[in-house]
Protein backbone atom coordinates (compact mmCIF):
# COMPACT_ATOMS: atom_id res chain seq x y z
CA UNK A 1 0.00 0.00 0.00
CA UNK A 2 2.79 2.35 0.46
CA UNK A 3 4.36 1.54 -2.76
CA UNK A 4 1.37 2.38 -4.38
CA UNK A 5 0.82 5.75 -2.86
CA UNK A 6 4.33 6.75 -3.64
CA UNK A 7 3.79 5.81 -7.43
CA UNK A 8 0.54 7.69 -7.19
CA UNK A 9 2.14 10.69 -5.66
CA UNK A 10 5.13 10.51 -8.30
CA UNK A 11 3.06 10.65 -11.29
CA UNK A 12 0.92 13.70 -9.81
CA UNK A 13 4.09 15.39 -9.04
CA UNK A 14 5.18 14.73 -13.00
CA UNK A 15 1.65 15.57 -14.08
CA UNK A 16 1.67 19.01 -12.31
CA UNK A 17 5.30 19.99 -13.54
CA UNK A 18 4.66 19.93 -17.29
CA UNK A 19 2.68 23.26 -16.89
CA UNK A 20 5.65 24.58 -15.49
CA UNK A 21 7.97 23.74 -18.19
CA UNK A 22 5.31 24.48 -21.41
CA UNK A 23 5.48 28.45 -19.89
CA UNK A 24 7.90 30.49 -22.34
CA UNK A 25 11.01 32.77 -21.08
CA UNK A 26 9.66 36.12 -19.42
CA UNK A 27 10.15 39.30 -21.73
CA UNK A 28 13.19 41.37 -21.59
CA UNK A 29 12.65 44.96 -19.76
CA UNK A 30 11.75 48.06 -21.61
CA UNK A 31 14.67 49.83 -23.33
CA UNK A 32 16.70 46.44 -22.98
CA UNK A 33 18.58 45.98 -26.46
CA UNK A 34 16.63 49.17 -28.11
CA UNK A 35 20.00 50.69 -29.92
CA UNK A 36 21.05 48.69 -33.12
CA UNK A 37 24.57 48.23 -31.85
CA UNK A 38 23.53 46.63 -28.52
CA UNK A 39 23.01 43.06 -28.48
CA UNK A 40 20.07 41.75 -26.36
CA UNK A 41 21.91 40.62 -22.62
CA UNK A 42 23.79 43.67 -22.74
CA UNK A 43 27.47 44.00 -23.27
CA UNK A 44 28.77 42.10 -20.12
CA UNK A 45 32.42 40.69 -20.29
CA UNK A 46 32.50 36.89 -19.73
CA UNK A 47 36.37 35.87 -20.32
CA UNK A 48 37.43 37.83 -16.88
CA UNK A 49 34.63 35.17 -14.67
CA UNK A 50 35.52 32.02 -16.90
CA UNK A 51 39.36 32.68 -16.23
CA UNK A 52 38.67 33.10 -12.31
CA UNK A 53 36.52 30.17 -12.91
CA UNK A 54 39.07 27.80 -14.47
CA UNK A 55 41.88 29.06 -12.37
CA UNK A 56 40.05 28.36 -9.02
CA UNK A 57 39.07 24.80 -10.56
CA UNK A 58 42.76 23.87 -11.25
CA UNK A 59 43.27 25.38 -7.80
CA UNK A 60 40.65 22.71 -5.94
CA UNK A 61 41.84 19.89 -8.65
CA UNK A 62 45.40 19.77 -7.14
CA UNK A 63 44.56 20.48 -3.99
CA UNK A 64 42.56 17.38 -4.27
CA UNK A 65 45.00 15.62 -6.47
CA UNK A 66 47.99 16.59 -3.49
CA UNK A 67 45.47 15.34 -0.58
CA UNK A 68 45.03 11.61 -2.22
CA UNK A 69 48.78 11.43 -2.90
CA UNK A 70 49.29 12.22 0.66
CA UNK A 71 46.81 9.50 1.99
CA UNK A 72 47.89 7.06 -0.41
CA UNK A 73 51.72 7.41 0.55
CA UNK A 74 50.91 7.14 4.30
Amino acid sequence: MKTIKLIITGIFISVLSFGVMAQGPPDPPDGHGSDQDEEPGGNAPLSGGVYVLLGLGLVYGGKRIYELRKNIQT
